[in-house]
Protein backbone atom coordinates (compact mmCIF):
# COMPACT_ATOMS: atom_id res chain seq x y z
CA UNK A 1 0.00 0.00 0.00
CA UNK A 2 1.10 3.94 -0.67
CA UNK A 3 1.27 6.54 2.80
CA UNK A 4 1.94 9.92 2.37
CA UNK A 5 5.80 10.69 1.62
CA UNK A 6 8.19 13.30 3.38
CA UNK A 7 8.55 15.62 0.67
CA UNK A 8 5.07 17.34 -0.63
CA UNK A 9 3.64 15.43 -3.51
CA UNK A 10 5.29 12.05 -2.93
CA UNK A 11 4.51 8.53 -1.48
CA UNK A 12 5.87 6.07 0.28
CA UNK A 13 5.31 2.31 -0.51
CA UNK A 14 4.89 0.25 2.59
CA UNK A 15 4.11 -3.04 3.33
CA UNK A 16 3.96 -4.75 6.85
CA UNK A 17 2.96 -7.99 9.05
CA UNK A 18 0.11 -8.73 11.10
CA UNK A 19 2.54 -10.79 13.72
CA UNK A 20 5.86 -10.61 14.43
CA UNK A 21 7.44 -9.40 18.07
CA UNK A 22 4.05 -10.73 19.19
CA UNK A 23 4.56 -13.72 18.45
CA UNK A 24 7.62 -14.29 19.97
CA UNK A 25 5.64 -12.68 23.07
CA UNK A 26 3.03 -14.94 22.76
CA UNK A 27 5.63 -18.24 23.25
CA UNK A 28 7.15 -16.79 26.07
CA UNK A 29 4.03 -16.95 27.88
CA UNK A 30 3.29 -20.27 26.12
CA UNK A 31 6.67 -21.85 27.82
CA UNK A 32 5.82 -20.17 31.24
CA UNK A 33 7.18 -16.70 30.95
CA UNK A 34 11.06 -18.15 30.48
CA UNK A 35 13.72 -15.73 29.91
CA UNK A 36 14.16 -14.33 26.41
CA UNK A 37 18.05 -15.13 26.80
CA UNK A 38 17.15 -18.34 27.56
CA UNK A 39 14.75 -19.11 24.09
CA UNK A 40 17.37 -17.30 22.18
CA UNK A 41 20.09 -19.84 23.14
CA UNK A 42 17.93 -22.94 22.45
CA UNK A 43 17.20 -21.33 19.45
CA UNK A 44 20.58 -20.56 18.63
CA UNK A 45 21.34 -24.39 19.00
CA UNK A 46 19.00 -25.61 16.64
CA UNK A 47 20.33 -25.63 13.10
CA UNK A 48 19.25 -23.80 10.56
CA UNK A 49 15.42 -24.84 9.40
CA UNK A 50 15.00 -26.29 12.49
CA UNK A 51 15.44 -29.75 11.57
CA UNK A 52 12.70 -29.59 9.38
CA UNK A 53 10.00 -27.45 11.37
CA UNK A 54 8.33 -24.43 9.15
CA UNK A 55 5.92 -22.33 10.71
CA UNK A 56 3.47 -20.18 9.14
CA UNK A 57 2.81 -16.56 10.99
CA UNK A 58 -0.34 -15.74 10.74
CA UNK A 59 -1.42 -16.18 13.98
CA UNK A 60 -3.51 -12.81 13.44
CA UNK A 61 -4.56 -12.79 10.07
CA UNK A 62 -2.02 -11.38 7.64
CA UNK A 63 -1.42 -8.15 5.95
CA UNK A 64 1.35 -7.99 3.18
CA UNK A 65 1.29 -10.02 0.86
CA UNK A 66 -2.19 -12.43 1.56
CA UNK A 67 -3.89 -9.40 2.93
CA UNK A 68 -5.98 -12.24 4.13
CA UNK A 69 -7.55 -11.48 8.57
CA UNK A 70 -8.91 -15.42 8.16
CA UNK A 71 -5.43 -16.44 7.39
CA UNK A 72 -4.03 -18.34 10.57
CA UNK A 73 -0.65 -19.68 12.10
CA UNK A 74 0.77 -23.53 11.39
CA UNK A 75 3.17 -25.37 12.10
CA UNK A 76 4.60 -27.70 9.71
CA UNK A 77 6.68 -30.82 10.09
CA UNK A 78 6.17 -30.88 14.17
CA UNK A 79 7.99 -34.22 15.77
CA UNK A 80 8.42 -36.04 18.65
CA UNK A 81 12.74 -34.93 18.28
CA UNK A 82 11.19 -31.14 18.48
CA UNK A 83 11.58 -29.06 21.45
CA UNK A 84 11.00 -25.13 22.63
CA UNK A 85 14.32 -24.70 21.02
CA UNK A 86 12.67 -25.65 17.25
CA UNK A 87 9.64 -23.88 18.21
CA UNK A 88 10.86 -20.46 18.78
CA UNK A 89 13.52 -20.96 16.23
CA UNK A 90 10.90 -21.51 13.60
CA UNK A 91 8.95 -18.89 14.80
CA UNK A 92 11.89 -16.22 13.92
CA UNK A 93 12.84 -18.36 10.39
CA UNK A 94 8.57 -17.98 9.80
CA UNK A 95 8.91 -14.39 10.46
CA UNK A 96 12.37 -13.87 8.30
CA UNK A 97 10.58 -15.76 5.54
CA UNK A 98 7.70 -13.46 5.60
CA UNK A 99 10.04 -10.36 5.34
CA UNK A 100 11.78 -11.66 2.41
CA UNK A 101 8.39 -12.01 0.66
CA UNK A 102 7.67 -8.73 1.27
CA UNK A 103 11.27 -6.99 0.12
CA UNK A 104 10.67 -9.33 -2.71
CA UNK A 105 7.13 -7.82 -3.17
CA UNK A 106 8.39 -4.23 -3.38
CA UNK A 107 10.97 -4.84 -5.69
CA UNK A 108 8.63 -5.92 -7.83
CA UNK A 109 6.77 -3.09 -7.43
CA UNK A 110 9.57 -0.39 -7.75
CA UNK A 111 13.18 0.22 -7.87
CA UNK A 112 15.48 -2.19 -6.59
CA UNK A 113 16.26 -2.00 -2.77
CA UNK A 114 19.57 -0.43 -1.95
CA UNK A 115 19.29 -0.73 1.93
CA UNK A 116 17.57 -2.83 4.55
CA UNK A 117 17.94 -1.23 8.47
CA UNK A 118 16.83 -3.37 11.39
CA UNK A 119 15.40 -1.58 13.92
CA UNK A 120 12.84 -2.03 17.11
CA UNK A 121 13.09 -5.01 20.11
CA UNK A 122 13.79 -7.70 17.85
CA UNK A 123 17.94 -5.95 17.13
CA UNK A 124 18.44 -7.15 20.63
CA UNK A 125 18.24 -10.84 19.99
CA UNK A 126 21.22 -10.90 17.15
CA UNK A 127 20.47 -14.44 16.05
CA UNK A 128 17.16 -13.02 14.56
CA UNK A 129 18.54 -10.24 12.71
CA UNK A 130 21.39 -13.00 11.78
CA UNK A 131 18.30 -15.11 10.32
CA UNK A 132 16.65 -12.51 8.95
CA UNK A 133 19.92 -12.12 6.59
CA UNK A 134 20.52 -15.28 5.98
CA UNK A 135 16.84 -16.34 4.69
CA UNK A 136 17.03 -12.98 2.39
CA UNK A 137 20.05 -13.22 1.83
CA UNK A 138 21.05 -9.29 2.21
CA UNK A 139 22.86 -7.19 4.27
CA UNK A 140 21.10 -5.30 7.33
CA UNK A 141 22.44 -1.98 8.85
CA UNK A 142 21.68 -1.73 12.52
CA UNK A 143 21.95 1.64 13.80
CA UNK A 144 22.74 3.08 17.28
CA UNK A 145 19.13 3.61 18.03
CA UNK A 146 16.85 1.14 17.33
CA UNK A 147 13.55 2.63 18.73
CA UNK A 148 12.16 2.89 15.15
CA UNK A 149 8.81 4.77 14.32
CA UNK A 150 8.93 7.37 17.15
CA UNK A 151 12.75 8.25 16.21
CA UNK A 152 11.97 8.55 12.77
CA UNK A 153 8.82 11.01 13.44
CA UNK A 154 11.07 12.91 16.01
CA UNK A 155 13.22 14.07 13.16
CA UNK A 156 10.94 14.82 10.68
CA UNK A 157 8.85 17.34 12.93
CA UNK A 158 12.09 19.61 12.45
CA UNK A 159 12.45 18.91 9.23
CA UNK A 160 8.63 19.66 8.08
CA UNK A 161 8.74 23.02 9.98
CA UNK A 162 12.20 23.76 8.49
CA UNK A 163 14.05 23.66 11.97
CA UNK A 164 16.51 21.28 10.35
CA UNK A 165 18.06 21.10 6.81
CA UNK A 166 15.60 18.31 4.72
CA UNK A 167 18.93 16.33 4.60
CA UNK A 168 19.84 15.84 7.82
CA UNK A 169 20.45 11.91 9.35
CA UNK A 170 20.44 11.19 13.00
CA UNK A 171 21.14 7.55 12.68
CA UNK A 172 24.07 6.09 13.20
CA UNK A 173 25.45 2.72 12.04
CA UNK A 174 26.13 0.47 15.27
CA UNK A 175 26.57 -2.76 13.33
CA UNK A 176 26.17 -4.67 10.09
CA UNK A 177 24.64 -8.33 9.87
CA UNK A 178 25.74 -9.83 6.50
CA UNK A 179 24.01 -13.36 5.45
CA UNK A 180 26.45 -16.50 5.75
CA UNK A 181 26.12 -18.52 2.41
CA UNK A 182 26.26 -21.45 3.91
CA UNK A 183 22.83 -21.64 5.19
CA UNK A 184 21.72 -20.66 1.34
CA UNK A 185 20.77 -24.38 0.43
CA UNK A 186 18.30 -24.87 3.32
CA UNK A 187 16.70 -21.70 3.39
CA UNK A 188 16.03 -21.72 -0.25
CA UNK A 189 14.09 -25.26 0.52
CA UNK A 190 12.31 -23.76 3.64
CA UNK A 191 11.28 -20.46 1.74
CA UNK A 192 9.82 -22.61 -1.23
CA UNK A 193 7.79 -24.59 1.06
CA UNK A 194 6.93 -21.82 2.89
CA UNK A 195 5.39 -19.82 -0.55
CA UNK A 196 3.33 -22.71 -0.79
CA UNK A 197 1.66 -23.02 2.47
CA UNK A 198 -0.34 -20.89 2.62
CA UNK A 199 -2.17 -21.05 -0.93
CA UNK A 200 -2.13 -24.95 -0.34
CA UNK A 201 -4.04 -24.23 3.07
CA UNK A 202 -5.96 -21.44 2.56
CA UNK A 203 -9.59 -22.56 2.69
CA UNK A 204 -8.51 -25.44 5.51
CA UNK A 205 -7.72 -22.08 7.54
CA UNK A 206 -10.67 -20.11 7.22
CA UNK A 207 -12.69 -23.02 8.04
CA UNK A 208 -10.46 -23.15 11.23
CA UNK A 209 -10.83 -19.17 11.70
CA UNK A 210 -15.10 -19.66 11.24
CA UNK A 211 -14.75 -22.29 14.31
CA UNK A 212 -12.77 -19.72 16.22
CA UNK A 213 -15.78 -17.03 16.00
CA UNK A 214 -17.85 -16.46 19.22
CA UNK A 215 -20.77 -18.85 19.12
CA UNK A 216 -19.29 -21.06 16.39
CA UNK A 217 -19.96 -24.72 16.53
Amino acid sequence: WTTAGVEPGSLTLAAGMSTSGGLTTWMQRLFGGVRFETLVAEAAAVPPGADGLLLLPYFAGERTPVFDPDARGLLAGLSLRHGRGHLFRAAYEGIGSGIRQILEYLEDAGDPIRRVAAVGGGTKARLWTRIVSDITGREQIVPEQTIGASYGDALLAPIGTGAVPADTVWARTADIVTPDPATAPVYGKLYATYGQLYPSNREHLHVLAALQEPGAG
